[in-house]
């Protein structure tokens, strides 16, 4: 699908939405720091497991609020609610005040009006594409996330700690725009409303659709291969979310000053704030440069090798990351950590619709979101775990759990193709014909 034959929906937001990507890139990945230095770890721990539960509520009924109320009307909301919110981020980090607590709170809000904005950005994607190109489409945008983590963390690595107030502005001011333009120039693309109020009912409220949602994850507990699935999925997820967690607070405390490049009297020096940039960056161009390869290369393999060896290798970028404080082989981690990123990509979708009934695919993908949403919300808890047990040890426990997640998917794969074994053999015993 080329550019010219792009719904102008579309064009807006890349373009805006880009810019929007690239600010967010340039201070989230350091909100860690930010409040380990200014709350202490404990704290800190606490208050971002905290938002992670607002985010989990807010993501319930994201979707149920884009079908019910438009596209465009949720985006534009959201649009100026981060807006609105950049202001008392501004403030809170602005020469006439230093408020960490207000930074939580607008921190927290940013997150809630996130998880209200992308459920209808990706439905309006679906609304104006036809199927056979919105994979293309979806890869693009996809594409234009990943060129911001490329570029934002190196970027933040100087602003954030130097000039926040002037980046916390520059947010504000493209949030801003962003709202002004999606007002003026998209149009709302939700379907007919006789559709969507068969899919969200008419008499259906935002607390009745996030119970609806609970009860759909009743699946878990009747689907042993899909528990099992969860788990491990649950337990994996320690590692992977300590990027803008763990490590941001490792390498900011414990990785001196080190010379990146030195040629003759010309030398690049970077602390430990800014190598911590230059891994997620990394990070940011692998996943933009390896995502297609590597999901085709996986596609060979027997899916339950490429989780368990995902699994093993998250482990082992622990284990490197957590027992050197030199930069270039914390960079080798950083490629040990993103290769079992990529490995999983292309297929995790596609097992978890084998795992499903046809009748409760729906259910299934939501119930499979627990992964992350349970992971995300847990995974702040290792900051404080510093404290408790030092930056070693939670290291080497990631590792343990990785380790165990894989002995999960070992377990569930096992009994997985038991399973297709015994559903093969009792369609070859139907198919054969009966002697008279």
């Amino acid at each position: 699908m080329r550019w010219k034959d792009w719904d102008a929906n579309l064009k807006v937001r890349l373009i805006g939405e880009f810019f929007v990507n690239l600010l967010f890139w340039m201070f989230f990945p350091f909100m860690a720091i930010y409040f380990s230095d200014e709350m202490g770890k404990t704290t800190a721990g606490i208050l971002l497991v905290l938002s992670q539960v607002v985010g989990v509520i807010t993501n319930l009924v994201g979707g149920y609020c884009a079908d019910k109320y438009g596209r465009k009307k949720m985006m534009v909301i959201s649009a100026w609610g981060q807006a609105v919110t950049f202001i008392f981020f501004c403030l809170a980090n602005s020469p006439w005040l230093d408020s960490p607590i207000l930074t939580f709170i607008a921190f927290s809000a940013l997150g809630l009006f996130g998880s209200l904005y992308w459920p209808a950005s990706h439905a309006m994607i679906a609304d104006v594409v036809e199927e056979k190109h919105r994979s293309e489409v979806f890869a693009v945008f996809y594409t234009s996330i990943n060129i911001s983590v490329v570029f934002g963390p190196v970027l933040g690595s100087i602003f954030f700690f130097s000039y926040r107030f002037e980046l916390l502005l520059a947010c504000l001011l493209v949030s801003v725009v962003l709202a002004v333009v999606l007002a003026k120039y998209i149009r709302e693309t939700v379907p007919v409303k006789k559709e969507v109020l068969e899919q969200v009912g008419t008499d259906k409220n935002w607390f009745q659709a996030i119970g609806e949602q609970l009860k759909d994850y009743r699946v878990i507990a009747s689907d042993k291969l899909f528990l099992l699935f969860i788990l491990a999925g649950i337990l994996v997820a320690q590692t992977f979310m300590q990027m803008d967690l763990l490590l941001a607070v490792y390498t900011t405390e414990k990785v001196p000053e080190q010379s990146l490049f030195a040629i003759g009297n010309w030398d690049i020096s970077l602390t430990g704030e800014k190598v911590f940039g230059y891994l997620i960056s990394l990070n940011g161009l692998m996943v933009a440069l390896c995502t297609v390869w590597m999901a085709k290369w996986m596609n060979r393999f027997k899916e339950g090798r490429v989780f368990i060896l995902s699994a093993l290798l998250y482990g082992v970028s622990m284990l490197v990351f957590g027992s050197t404080t030199m930069m270039w082989i914390l960079f080798a981690a950083m490629v040990i950590f993103t290769t079992a990123e990529l490995m999983v990509v292309g297929i995790q979708e596609s097992f978890i619709s084998k795992l499903a009934p046809e009748n409760m695919r729906g259910q299934y993908f939501a119930a499979a979101g627990l992964r992350f949403t349970i992971g995300r919300t847990i995974a702040p808890i290792s900051i404080p775990l510093t404290m408790w047990i030092g930056f070693e040890n939670t290291f080497y426990l990631l590792f343990v759990l990785a380790v165990i997640s894989a002995g999960l998917y070992y377990l569930m794969f096992r009994a997985f193709d038991k399973k297709v074994e015994s559903n093969k053999s009792e369609k070859d015993s139907k198919a054969e014909p009966v002697l008279s």
